[in-house]
């Protein structure tokens, strides 16, 4: 499991482990936060496509899933 510190998170660089419709190389463009300041989720969007999409952050401490940095 990644070891992540989610305020840290914005304009990091991701690559899927599984990558979709040659979607592999991600970019966090986005967090969302409660009325806490604590991060709820990211927007990832993919450099090939420039699809976005939201997940939970947690999402990314998955290795089969995420890897960090474009590989």
């Amino acid at each position: 499991m990644n070891r992540l510190n989610p305020a840290k998170l914005l304009l990091s660089k991701w690559t899927a482990a599984q990558p979709k419709n040659r979607e592999k190389h991600f970019l966090v463009t986005q967090l969302f936060r409660d009325e806490d300041g604590t991060v709820l989720a990211v927007e990832l969007q993919a450099v090939l496509t420039q699809r976005s999409e939201r997940i939970d952050w947690q999402t990314l401490r998955e290795k089969s899933l995420w890897q960090m940095g474009w590989t």
